[in-house]
């Protein structure tokens, strides 16, 4: 059995995914990396075929018709054989010795069948153009090099949310929890990292720096201006994940808590990103956004509104309007890669 699937979503990434598969190929035949052409129009696909020829024992070419990134996650959940399952996305990269490090842990419990159901590593800002980079470690949140659950958990700062590149799933728990990404939208990732987490019950963090994130391109998704181009799909991402939180049947309070601070976070991302684009439109769908929450749940409304700067993004004076744009590009500027 393979220890780690590795899924690698690729549409149209012949400039890049050689960089990201060479990278995961440094877990030799514990890995299973799984290229999901996402039905490119460029040689992403003839590029996945020849590395699956070149290394059939560890990779699989496979090819789909185009359905988003989130259409190449599920393909990769259902193909899976390995005992824990990661998304590296084609434009990233893993730092390898981190990689062998959690692969000889991940041996380690297979060979003690000890359940685990997710593990967590740090993972790296990087933006080549400016010479910058930032690690994000959890070290002040959770316990280190140990099992942990729910309980055992901190405080998690505003910049140490668990991300797609931060964590790996059981792969067996994305299939009972029935996990399936939503297609031909962006920000599906936030799902990946927040629907499964009630399910989620024993937990492991290394305090290594495995996933390596690239911010620079102009066409990325979390690039400003693309992400205003597209608030309709961050609006679409946040009602589901409003929609999929019930807290009454989240026994942990310190992951009832988190999951409360994470939907905050997009809640404040999607307002901000309306109130600064300004147009009547958009902040109608400001408005229309916080009376969902209100009218789906008035105790998650009320919790996030009173704790979690929920009346400042909903004010309407100019002033508010000032001040909420003001707060947006400050943020920004201390942790945004934009």
């Amino acid at each position: 059995m393979k220890l780690l699937t590795i899924t690698i979503p690729c549409y149209n990434s012949q400039e890049y995914m050689s960089h990201a598969i060479e990278s995961a190929l440094a877990g030799g035949k514990n890995v299973e990396i799984l290229v999901v052409d996402d039905g490119s129009t460029d040689n992403t696909l003839s590029i996945a075929n020849q590395y699956q020829e070149k290394y059939p024992d560890i990779i699989r070419a496979i090819h789909k018709e185009n359905g988003g990134h989130g259409s190449a996650v599920n393909t990769g959940i259902q193909n899976a054989k390995g005992l824990f399952f990661k998304v590296l996305d084609s434009d990233d990269w893993f730092d390898e010795t981190s990689l062998k490090k959690i692969l000889r842990f991940i041996k380690y419990l297979a060979d003690q069948s000890i359940p685990l159901d997710m593990i967590i590593s740090n993972y790296v800002y990087e933006k080549p153009s400016l010479h910058k980079r930032r690690v994000v470690n959890y070290r002040s949140a959770i316990p280190c090099n140990k099992f942990f659950t729910w309980n055992d958990v901190k405080y998690f700062k505003m910049t140490q949310n668990l991300l797609m590149h931060s964590i790996m799933y059981r792969t067996k728990l994305l299939r009972d929890c029935k996990l399936e990404l939503p297609e031909h939208t962006f920000y599906v990732d936030n799902i990946f990292a927040f629907c499964p987490l009630p399910y989620v019950k024993r937990m492991y963090y290394l305090n290594v720096d495995l996933y390596r994130y690239y911010i620079g391109r102009d066409d990325q998704s979390v690039n400003e201006t693309v992400m205003t181009k597209r608030i309709d799909q961050q609006i679409k991402i946040t009602k589901i994940m409003i929609h999929s939180l019930n807290l009454e049947s989240i026994s942990s309070k310190k992951l009832q808590s988190y999951m409360l601070q994470y939907l905050s976070m997009m809640m404040i991302v999607s307002s901000a990103l309306l109130v600064n684009e300004g147009s009547p439109e958009n902040l109608a769908k400001r408005d229309e956004l916080w009376h969902y929450l209100k009218t789906h749940d008035k105790k998650i409304y009320r919790l996030i509104t009173t704790r979690k700067f929920g009346l400042p993004l909903q004010w309407k004076s100019e002033l508010g309007k000032k001040i909420i744009i003001s707060g947006y590009h400050f943020f920004n500027r201390i942790f945004g890669f934009n």
